[in-house]
């Protein structure tokens, strides 16, 4: 954690700024709900000076509050103009979203305090390790169904089993072929000529038995 104070050097009442000063004593000397209730004080007065807000956000950080700590960062964040005190509420805000297992959260905010500052050691050890612990948690693809798996064998293996049947399948769904008219004429011509064929044979049985002397009685 950066347990860094600040004071505020700006346009700050000089009674805001003191009971700041009274919440970091208090807070060096460990008396830690005095030093919070000291900064709620001077919230109470300006709600959303970022001094304050970073300040209580330690204290509260050391009471285990850290949910309260996490939001007490944003509103530091989302207040100062200083980036020195945003890149420290960004690196304890992410201490204290991992803190609450939320790990997705703390790593945006690692990432936020080294888009400031990208020399800080700790800040980039911390991503580094919470993205490892990140991807080890992704779950790999679901496996598939041992029925699906089953069925596709089985038709697998049906086709190897009966060729000859998905040959016949394969025909059936091939469009039958159409005759040309050379083919036909040819066809046609064929038959023709084994009719001729026929009709001659039987006009040679019939001479051949008129030839024949009759029947001797």
């Amino acid at each position: 954690m950066a347990f860094v104070f600040f004071i505020n050097t700006n346009s700050f009442a000089q009674n805001e700024n003191a009971l700041i000063r009274k919440g970091n004593k208090l807070y060096k000397e460990k008396q830690f709900d005095q030093s919070m209730l000291q900064y709620q004080k001077a919230i109470e007065k300006s709600p959303d000076d970022p001094t304050s807000n970073y300040n209580l956000g330690n204290v509260q950080f050391r009471k285990n509050s850290y949910e309260d700590a996490a939001k007490s960062y944003q509103s530091t964040i989302d207040h100062s103009t200083d980036n020195s005190i945003k890149e420290n509420a960004s690196y304890n805000q992410g201490v204290a979203l991992i803190k609450q297992k939320k790990l997705e959260e703390s790593i945006n905010a690692w990432k936020n305090s080294l888009k400031i500052n990208p020399n800080d050691l700790d800040a980039r050890e911390n991503l580094q390790k919470a993205m490892q612990e990140l991807k080890s948690k992704t779950p790999p693809p679901p496996p598939q169904k041992k029925d699906d798996k089953k069925d596709q064998n089985k038709k697998d293996q049906d086709k190897k089993q009966d060729p000859q049947k998905n040959k016949d399948q394969q025909q059936q769904q091939q469009p039958q072929s159409k005759l040309t008219k050379k083919q036909v004429d040819q066809l046609l011509k064929a038959l023709q000529q084994r009719e001729n064929e026929a009709q001659e044979k039987m006009n040679q049985n019939k001479v051949k038995s008129l030839s024949q002397p009759d029947k001797d009685w």
